[in-house]
């Protein structure tokens, strides 16, 4: 889903992210969140370039304490040092700018969720998905946000819950994938799928990965899994170095149900990671549920390039000899 941006006031405290009031112009100060990788000399200048060229056109920028202690930042009431990332501390912001690899992406998402304000990627990484600029664009990224030329796109998510003993003992989301892997590099984890209460196949494996459309280009594409553009709804099941003829990667509806059962008598304990940020143990017997997010991750567009552009510019496919449809 895409629609206007118009830069979101932060919900509730119940944190269910609802995009909520947002800010018009002339309606009163503007602000912008500030989140970077400031261990890296790249992301530091970045972010210095950024504040000043938004500082200019009359925009506050709110940093945190940690990270400005790193940036040459002025002394001016424009710049708000906040002391801790809470869904709060980005009340009245209309965008959340992140600079700084994939980890720091996901950190900016986990944000960007729980207050309903829209992210703004600058990939300072290596291939950077979830970004939508490089840090050669840093001008026309400050220039989009000042002039509000850009569009926000929502993004489904996971929500997870993990069943052991009978109980429900973790609930958690995932922008990207919940990965349920094991611990003891000796020894597979015997798992069996479930997919809408029934069950698909069973098997010693090394994980599996659950993910998003936006998470088929992340750890379920290292594991195998298929290339899916954002616009599709769907859920994806992905076998990691699986011992088992039928192994393979499952693409189901986005209303579907997927689980994963960690096999009781024998099989070793195993983790779920979820965005590679977020652990929980998986003991034998445990039970690991996937769905749709009910609260998705807004993404604020500065272009509308295809995702095959995208594809082929990320992972620098090679496409010379192409001459398209016939005139």
């Amino acid at each position: 889903m895409t629609e206007t941006a118009k830069p979101a006031h932060s919900p509730d405290p119940a944190h269910t992210a609802k995009p909520a009031h947002t800010v018009q112009p002339g309606e009163g100060p503007r602000s912008v969140f500030l989140l970077a990788h400031t261990g890296r000399p790249a992301a530091i200048r970045s972010a210095e370039l950024v504040v000043q060229g938004l500082l200019r056109c009359g925009l506050g920028v709110r940093v945190l304490e940690e990270e400005a202690s790193d940036l040459p930042l002025p002394e001016t009431p424009q710049v708000e040092l906040i002391q801790e990332a809470t869904p709060e501390a980005l009340d009245g912001c209309e965008l959340l700018v992140v600079l700084g690899g994939d980890g720091t992406l996901l950190r900016g998402a986990e944000l960007a969720r729980a207050s309903g304000v829209p992210m703004l990627g600058v990939n300072l990484g290596r291939v950077g998905f979830l970004a939508e600029a490089e840090r050669d664009d840093l001008d026309r990224v400050v220039d989009r946000v000042v002039t509000r030329a850009y569009d926000v796109e929502e993004r489904m998510t996971l929500d997870v819950l993990v069943h052991s003993g009978g109980k429900l003992v973790h609930t958690d989301w995932a922008l990207n994938e919940a990965a349920v892997q094991k611990i003891s590099p000796e020894r597979m984890l015997e798992v069996v799928l479930e997919i809408d209460g029934r069950p698909v196949t069973g098997f010693g494996c090394d994980g599996i990965v659950c993910a998003t459309p936006t998470g088929s280009t992340a750890y379920a594409f290292s594991a195998g899994g298929p290339v899916v553009w954002p616009e599709v709804e769907a859920l994806l099941m992905v076998p990691i170095s699986a011992h088992a003829l039928f192994a393979k990667p499952l693409v189901t509806s986005p209303s579907s149900i997927l689980a994963v059962e960690v096999q009781e008598g024998g099989s070793p304990s195993g983790v779920l990671w979820c965005d590679g940020r977020r652990t929980v143990p998986l003991p034998p017997g445990a039970r690991v549920e996937v769905r749709r997010g009910a609260v998705p991750v807004r993404l604020a567009r500065l272009h509308h390039a295809s995702f095959t552009d995208r594809l082929v510019a990320k992972f620098a496919l090679p496409v010379s000899g192409w001459r398209g449809a016939p005139a």
